[in-house]
């Protein structure tokens, strides 16, 4: 078992300012996997000052000093592949294959991303011909929460454009999964990052967030969560008016038109809604399909999701972990059984843990039809592996039902009809859509509309997030 309860601040690990241990559970076990320290507001206030300090020399370095550095952490990260993958998988529950591949290979992924997209970006250009310059400087000491679910995704989709554009970081991970971001945190020190640059702070959000998000030495707030938390960052960040990017939670529409390849749409849909647990944001929860193919669709649905297995993260293939915890646990049960009363139609899966399965916090994968979209399950983020089917008649109808939600994060079309897809997609209050199975490239913006955050990561986008915008007049 790993005992890790040193934070990395000003380019050491130190003890934390009061020892608070912490377990972290393995979710397929239920048994303690590491102990980690909770920080507090001295801890914070240590991190900050470091960034602070480090921020006056680090935000003058050339981008090709910060490029280095940033290919030697690419560099590390490949080779660190598997440290990382047994980090997520003992965290999290997710299946090695899994941690191995989409988990700990996101980092990588976006690492390109961003370097191809520094590679373009102007930091400095003239605007017109009276001489006016625009300059694009680092906003100064950012604030990063990551998530449990996607936690290297996340990680990098933050720390890596903060400090490609001269920024300086404090990073608090989910204590619910920190020990991917310990490894991070090593992946950075061996990559020769300057002191103060990069800090990690382990703690809650009510402790470590909330500090983070008030401290009047912090210029920028960047968090992915649910939207009770982001609004909570929001709040504590107001008094001092700092800059605030969320990524928060979704209820991703699917909309399957009977012009579509219906068995492609089904099968695609099942696994996208169903992949890792059921645990990401984006996720398309609620499959909309047009009443002529519609029975079809639901006996097709039950026929896949009965082909998901569950099983133990240690071992290699394309199954399903557990959920993260047991509060998720109990919450993803009580939104099914809150479906079932609510009189929809169970046509997979359902309450209570799969066959085989006495511990850990595992569940069925469960299918619902006859879903209205005011049912609780079309409302709430579920955040587990159910999907809940919806009928509609016409295009018009799939866009309303699918618009009504308070997110707006992704959502998804299945046409063979292609102006169809594109006019549908237009009319959709998303940050993303995806037409028939296609998959978003490194670089891509991703985040949403409405209660499903403001800002985009990723490429360009996620540069931008860092910058503040100078105009130099008589240049």
């Amino acid at each position: 078992m790993l005992t890790k309860t040193d934070f990395y601040i000003d380019g050491e690990w130190v003890k934390p300012a009061q020892p608070k241990e912490c377990d972290v559970i393995n979710p397929a076990t239920e048994e303690v996997c590491a102990v980690i320290s909770l920080g507090s507001e001295a801890d914070v206030d240590r991190a900050v000052a470091a960034a602070k300090k480090a921020f006056a020399t680090y935000s003058q370095t050339t981008l090709d000093e910060r490029v280095a550095l940033i290919e030697k952490l690419l560099e590390i990260m490949g080779r660190r592949n598997e440290d990382m993958a047994q980090a997520v998988s003992a965290e999290m529950g997710a299946p090695i294959s899994l941690a191995r591949g989409p988990q700990a290979g996101s980092g990588p992924f976006h690492v390109k991303g961003f370097l191809k997209a520094l590679s373009k970006y102007n930091f400095e250009e003239e605007f017109n011909d009276r001489g006016e310059h625009i300059v694009h400087e680092p906003i100064g000491v950012c604030g990063l929460i990551t998530p449990w679910n996607w936690p290297v995704n996340q990680i990098a989709l933050k720390v890596v454009p903060a400090l490609a554009v001269g920024c300086t970081c404090v990073l608090k991970p989910s204590e619910i999964a920190p020990l991917s971001a310990l490894v991070f945190a090593e992946m950075i020190d061996e990559a020769g990052f300057p002191k103060g640059v990069f800090n990690l702070v382990n703690g809650e959000g009510i402790v470590v967030g909330e500090a983070m998000s008030r401290h009047p030495d912090i210029d920028m707030m960047s968090f992915t969560g649910s939207t009770r938390a982001g609004a909570a960052v929001s709040r504590a960040a107001a008094d001092s008016v700092k800059r605030v990017a969320l990524e928060l939670g979704g209820k991703s529409p699917n909309i399957v038109f009977e012009d579509a390849d219906l068995e492609a749409a089904i099968r695609g849909g099942i696994f996208e809604c169903f992949g890792n647990t059921g645990q990401s944001c984006n996720a398309p929860t609620r499959m909309l399909v047009q009443r002529s193919v519609y029975e079809d669709a639901i006996a097709l649905a039950g026929e896949y999701a009965r082909k998901v297995v569950v099983g133990d993260p240690k071992q290699e293939g394309r199954h399903i972990g557990p959920l993260v915890s047991e509060a998720q646990y109990n919450k993803v049960q009580g939104l099914i059984n809150k479906a079932i009363e609510e009189g929809a139609r169970v046509v997979a899966g359902g309450p209570g843990r799969p066959k085989g399965f006495e511990r850990g916090y595992f569940v069925k994968p469960t299918v619902f039809a006859d879903v209205d979209n005011d049912m609780t399950i079309a409302r709430e983020e579920v955040f587990g592996p159910v999907l809940a089917m919806i009928p509609f008649d016409t295009e018009e109808e799939a866009i309303a039902i699918a618009n009504d939600t308070p997110y707006g994060l992704s959502a998804y079309v299945q046409t063979s009809d292609q102006a169809k897809a594109r006019r549908v997609a237009k009319q959709l209050r998303a940050g993303m859509v995806q037409i028939n199975g296609t998959d978003h490239p490194a670089g891509s913006p991703f985040g949403g509309y409405k209660q499903s955050g403001n800002g985009r990561e990723g490429g360009r986008w996620g540069l931008d997030d860092f910058l503040e915008v100078k105009a130099i007049s008589g240049y």
